[in-house]
């Protein structure tokens, strides 16, 4: 019923806003659920909603569950829905004008230690195909802390292992450079060389994503997923690890070891510091433990 609204804003925020294909695809997931709401109340036309009925999908969320930050989330879609459909003059009254968003737990990311970092990078079994692949994946996510949709999203074109970086494109298709570390280059090499080539030639539609299947197709999230959690259970590591988990890693440790918040950022492709500054927060929490357990008047 509300799904050529929810077309019609997607081709709007790709053509219009620029947005990204994974951002369009969050947005329609927010929309979706508003409109399943919509239609569970017997409304057949967005000009119907009002600050009641946003109130009453506010209520309904929290009865369903959903935390903060996404209720947060949603209420910032609807709110670039409904700006829009004012501009076009669809309807009169933006019923969120008034609503505020709810506040946000800011909880800290959770990281790995080194000895945790090394122990997962260490549970491929290099001497197989895939463990050999697998082994240079964990090695670029964690020496360049790149999103999973950038990594997934990484072909050739955008390596230079000779020049020792790679370009990637993150969030509002910012293009940014990353260096990368000698294990991480060492690892690429292996696997670009004696690896890829082989897993290539098993797909008919050559692909030019940089790490591929052992069918010679690119890798997926849920690739990317589940690989990690079996070797996170290799590594003996006792606690859910995602890949967002190794940015956040490396992230920390570069300023663990007296890197600037700056440079973090642009390695990172954080538009705004402040989304950077929570790393602080971690290293100085961090120190405070350190001191705690080895200052004897502590």
């Amino acid at each position: 019923m509300f799904d050529d609204l929810i077309d019609e804003f997607s081709r709007y925020l790709l053509i219009d806003q620029g947005k990204a294909e994974n951002t369009i695809k969050s947005y329609r997931q927010d929309l979706t659920k508003f409109t399943i709401f919509l239609e569970k109340q017997s409304m057949t036309n967005i000009e119907e909603v009002d600050q009641q009925t946003i109130r009453l999908f506010l209520a309904y969320l929290r009865e369903s569950g959903y935390v903060a930050s996404t209720t947060s989330r949603i209420i910032s879609t609807l709110k670039k829905l409904f700006v829009y459909l004012l501009k076009e003059g669809r309807v009169e009254l933006n019923p969120l004008a008034l609503i505020q968003s709810p506040k946000k737990v800011h909880r800290l990311p959770k990281v790995l230690n080194m000895q945790q970092v090394d122990a997962l990078l260490n549970a491929p079994d290099t001497t197989t195909s895939w463990g050999l692949r697998d082994r240079a994946v964990l090695e670029v996510m964690y020496a360049t802390g790149l999103r999973v949709s950038e990594l997934i999203g990484l072909t050739i074109d955008e390596l230079h292992l000779d020049l020792g970086f790679l370009q990637t494109i993150g969030k509002g298709n910012k293009e940014r450079i990353v260096p990368l570390g000698e294990e991480a280059e060492y690892w690429m090499s292996e696997y670009l060389t004696l690896i890829r080539p082989s897993f290539a030639q098993k797909s008919k539609q050559p692909s030019s994503a940089v790490f591929l299947t052992e069918r010679g197709n690119a890798f997926t999230r849920q690739g990317i997923w589940k690989n990690l959690k079996k070797y996170v259970a290799l590594a003996n590591i006792d606690f859910e690890v995602s890949p967002h988990m190794l940015r956040h890693s490396f992230a920390t440790h570069l300023l663990e070891n007296g890197a600037d918040l700056r440079m973090v950022q642009e390695l990172l492709g954080h538009s705004d510091i402040s989304t950077t500054q929570i790393y602080t927060h971690i290293t100085q929490q961090r120190l405070q433990k350190v001191y705690r357990k080895y200052f004897p008047r502590a």
